[in-house]
């Protein structure tokens, strides 16, 4: 009888300790990624949002026209002749001038997802780590840095930005940086606010009581355990830089002929929707609203997928 115990005792030991090893080998990122792949939305806007980026790269290897160029065959008959038609080679149709749409909306593409994935990327880096300077550091550093941030916040962002474009000339990198001086504002926000109940933990307290430095403990222990905050604030971020460049874009202060962006299309389409040419707004504008739409539930995926409260 003692045997056939004690063979219990160790197969039940046995099954605890492979419980704990697979307790043990779970982690909040390895959770986020099967949560964010149980949600069929946020997945399916993955993959769409994968298409239209690889259509922005790709897409012109196929293009039979390019953006600038001329179609004077059907120049002064696009409502006629410039119509959607793959034996034309004009994919999505042509425009008022005659320039192939499709190549178009490539580079329209292009400078959208520039806009908004390059920016988003600045904005959050910076905004993260003057978030996290001002909420560990703390005192008279912390009241100055965040008496700054409400003064720019008081700032109307549209008319900054206008003004620097008719100032300084309508380029990407004056857009860049009309956007990036309010965007970060945000993030530096909640970051400094999850930094400050992140700044009393026992592991803060222990890298701090061993003598390791104020910059690494932010960079090594506060950042990265702020990611979950940054990657889904982020992820929102980037159809707010869309937005905003295609709102710039269509009042007729963004990029510059020849360049484009779904913005200026969107608002040449609206020039000729009298003439029944809708394929010049429709193209552009079913791209723009997808990839907004394809942000919004990615971010909604993750914030779902890395709350803690949710493992």
């Amino acid at each position: 009888m003692r045997t056939v115990f004690e063979k219990d005792k160790m197969n039940a030991l046995a099954d605890n300790l492979a419980a704990m090893d697979t307790v043990k080998g779970r982690s909040l990122w390895t959770d986020a990624r099967k949560r964010y792949a149980a949600n069929r939305a946020a997945m399916v806007s993955t993959y769409v949002l994968l298409a239209v980026v690889l259509f922005s790269i790709f897409g012109g290897y196929f293009a039979q026209f390019s953006n600038e160029e001329i179609d004077w065959a059907i120049l002064g008959s696009v409502p006629e002749k410039g119509q959607p038609s793959i034996a034309s080679g004009h994919y999505f149709g042509a425009d008022e001038l005659g320039r192939d749409l499709y190549a178009r909306v490539i580079q329209g593409s292009q400078v959208s997802l520039m806009v908004g994935f390059i920016g988003a990327f600045v904005a959050v880096s910076f905004g993260t780590i003057y978030g996290a300077v001002s909420g560990y550091i703390g005192g008279r550093v912390d009241s100055v840095m965040m008496r700054l941030v409400d003064i720019l916040n008081a700032i109307p962002f549209f008319f900054v930005l206008i003004l620097l474009l008719v100032v300084f000339g309508r380029n990407i990198l004056m857009i860049f940086i009309g956007v990036g001086l309010v965007s970060w504002l945000g993030i530096a926000r909640v970051v400094r606010g999850q930094t400050l109940s992140l700044k009393n933990k026992e592991f803060i307290e222990a890298a701090r009581a061993t003598g390791v430095p104020t910059f690494t403990i932010i960079w090594r222990h506060i950042i990265p355990n702020l990611m979950g905050v940054v990657i889904v604030y982020g992820s929102l971020l980037v159809p707010d830089m869309i937005l905003a460049e295609s709102v710039i874009s269509f009042l007729g202060l963004g990029v510059q002929e020849p360049q484009t962006s779904w913005g200026v299309l969107i608002s040449e389409g609206t020039g000729t929707m009298q003439y029944g040419t809708i394929w010049q707004i429709g193209f552009p504008l079913f791209f723009f609203t997808t990839v907004l739409f394809c942000f919004f539930y990615i971010g909604d995926g993750l914030r779902d997928a890395l709350d803690p409260k949710d493992r």
